[in-house]
């Protein structure tokens, strides 16, 4: 802290000074004027400081009618309040089962999940890392983790892996205490992290075991047809989509997915018609696509091209670019396990330090972008712009032999 500069009020003396003549009469005593009295200061009534905003008033018991509740029945009345919606009553009768068991897994759970339901995701976050660490086999605490890391936070790939790890974990200790319900919950969000992550044909396994303990659960159905959607397995996926309408009628993503189901059958006007019904429901998460039709689409694609750096227009003139309205399902079969049908663009061929095969002939390497995913990607043409560029030249990495993982590394996920 800097040190503080005190000032100093100088006090003016004023002195006479005689001359110092023998014999001089001493000088007259100067009579000071009588003191006027100050007027009375008014009365002041004192004011206590303002309490500080981080000072909380005392809590009411959570359980008033039991002033002697257990912290066992004090974390229940957190998990009533928790299933209720009442967010704020659960975090403070967790917070006083808490205080009255600091290492109770129970309390520490429900206080985590407290402040996970109330938007404080941080303090959420170390909340589940005090409970984990007194018990990190607990499967409730992990199964509410990791809808926390999965399904709450921002999706970064470090959020949906550690997630996935405390499904993992949880799945296992589930299993060993044979809590079936539990088990298809964990499997759930799984699943829902492998799809995140792109990892479908690592979702199926996990999501066939939550619709197989959660039949009727509605996010399990849709979750598991996701995952059969990004394995080109359409006709399953219709299925799963079907049944979860039936289940939750106002589902948009299920009606946005079932969408994509019937566009890639050709039935463009039912596919309109569903994602039309998604966009009405859901307007923040889906808009139109952008209307921007093959020829612009090419303007964009030659636009892209020509703004690349000399070393890689090179390239292109080696590996045409080609343009198609959705990726062919023979491509995406192709690859094990099969690529996803929303793909932007696709780099057909070995990289070019590898030779083509004699059936190919000397030109066995083109790139693909894909017109309606990409203008359904696009929320404006400024997007659509750079999205076309960066396609561009994530293809172009596949040409050099770059994998998906670096690739991702260097920003052309």
């Amino acid at each position: 802290m800097p040190r503080a500069f005190a000032r100093a009020v100088g006090l003016v003396i004023l002195s006479t000074f005689t001359a110092c003549t023998r014999g001089a009469s001493p000088p007259a005593p100067v009579t000071a004027a009588p003191a006027r009295a100050a007027p009375p200061s008014p009365a002041r009534t004192p004011t206590a400081p303002p309490i500080p905003a981080s000072i909380h008033p005392r809590p009411s018991p959570c359980l008033p009618g039991e002033p002697y509740a257990s912290a066992a029945a004090v974390a229940e009345a957190a998990e009533d309040a928790l299933d209720r919606g009442a967010s704020a009553r659960a975090l403070s009768c967790a917070e006083e089962a808490v205080r009255l068991a600091p290492r109770s897994v129970p309390a520490l759970s429900a206080r985590a999940a407290a402040l996970a339901a109330a938007g404080r995701l941080d303090e959420a976050r170390t909340a589940f890392a005090r409970a984990l660490a007194v018990d990190p086999d607990d499967p409730a605490t992990l199964l509410r983790a990791a809808d926390l890391y999965v399904r709450q936070l921002d999706g970064a790939r470090d959020a949906l892996e550690a997630g996935l790890e405390y499904a993992l974990r949880g799945i296992r200790s589930a299993r060993l205490r044979k809590d079936p319900d539990l088990l298809g919950r964990l499997s759930l969000v799984a699943g829902v992290a492998e799809n995140d992550l792109g990892r479908s044909h690592l979702a199926l396994p996990h999501l066939e075991r939550a619709v197989a303990a959660r039949s009727d659960d509605p996010d399990a159905l849709y979750e598991r047809g996701v995952a059969l959607f990004e394995l080109c397995r359409f006709e399953d996926a219709r299925r799963d989509f079907e049944r979860t309408l039936a289940l939750s009628p106002d589902d948009p993503w299920a009606l946005h997915q079932l969408s994509l189901v019937a566009e890639r059958r050709g039935e463009l006007a039912r596919a309109e018609e569903l994602a039309g019904r998604a966009r009405a429901l859901a307007p923040e998460e889906f808009r139109a696509d952008l209307p921007v039709d093959p020829a612009a689409f090419r303007a964009e694609v030659e636009a892209a091209v020509a703004a690349l750096p000399e070393a890689d227009r090179r390239a292109l003139r080696e590996v045409p670019v080609e343009i198609a309205e959705l990726p062919d399902s023979a491509d995406l079969l192709d690859a094990s396990p099969p690529l996803s049908p929303t793909i932007l663009g696709l780099f057909r061929g070995p990289p070019q330090d590898e030779p083509c095969a004699a059936a190919d002939g000397p030109r066995c390497r083109s790139i693909v972008v894909y017109r309606r995913n990409l203008v359904r990607f696009a929320r404006d043409r400024r997007e659509l712009s750079e999205q076309v560029r960066v396609t561009l030249l994530h293809e172009l990495g596949h040409l050099r032999g770059e994998s998906e993982e670096e690739l991702r590394d260097r920003g052309l996920e």
